[in-house]
């Protein structure tokens, strides 16, 4: 039988309340403290706690404290990843961005969801769906990425949009929820 673990990074329904899962968000929020807590010149600290938060970290990235994630092995940041004060990844599954993303301050990506069904939401489990950015993204101040959503490359989503659906490469999307408003290129 499959662990809680292994059911929400398969995007099945889980309990959030597993021990082992427990366990991995304690260690996040223990990472993310010390990462908040470090100096604006401290770029050295804040390497080696990404690089052992995240699951994978390309090259130069910079996280603006303070930062917030469920996990942090589920997320991927490409090289000169840029993510502005504020950010919120809420990774029960995979969260991955490409090279030079820039996000705004308080961008928030969830993966996490809740079944529809009260009685099954009542139980407390829960799922989760991917959220992928494509190389050259910038997510203005105050976006959302909702659970499932692509952003292809080279797109821009707008300060405040909130993405329900797949956003295609070379577009600007804005608005609630965010629709194609110019085509880029």
């Amino acid at each position: 039988m499959p662990s809680e673990k292994a059911k929400m990074l398969a995007g099945e329904l889980y309990n959030p309340r597993a021990p082992e899962l427990v366990a991995d968000r304690e260690r996040a929020r223990e990472l993310v403290g010390l990462y908040n807590q470090t100096g604006a010149t401290d770029q050295e600290s804040r390497a080696l706690l990404l690089e052992e938060l995240c699951g994978s970290v390309g090259e130069r990235p910079t996280v603006e404290p303070p930062f917030r994630c469920d996990y942090g092995e589920q997320i991927t940041l490409g090289d000169r990843f840029f993510a502005n004060f504020g950010c919120v990844f809420l990774d029960v599954c995979p969260i991955e961005f490409g090279d030079r993303c820039l996000l705004g301050p308080s961008v928030h990506v969830y993966t996490a969801t809740h079944p529809l069904d009260a009685e099954t939401r009542a139980e407390g489990r829960e799922y989760g769906k991917p959220v992928s950015v494509g190389d050259d993204v910038w997510v203005g101040g105050q976006a959302v990425l909702n659970p499932g959503v692509d952003v292809g490359d080279r797109s821009v989503v707008a300060s405040g949009a909130v993405v329900t659906r797949d956003v295609p490469a070379d577009v600007v999307v804005q608005g609630n929820p965010a629709e194609v408003v110019k085509e880029l290129g």
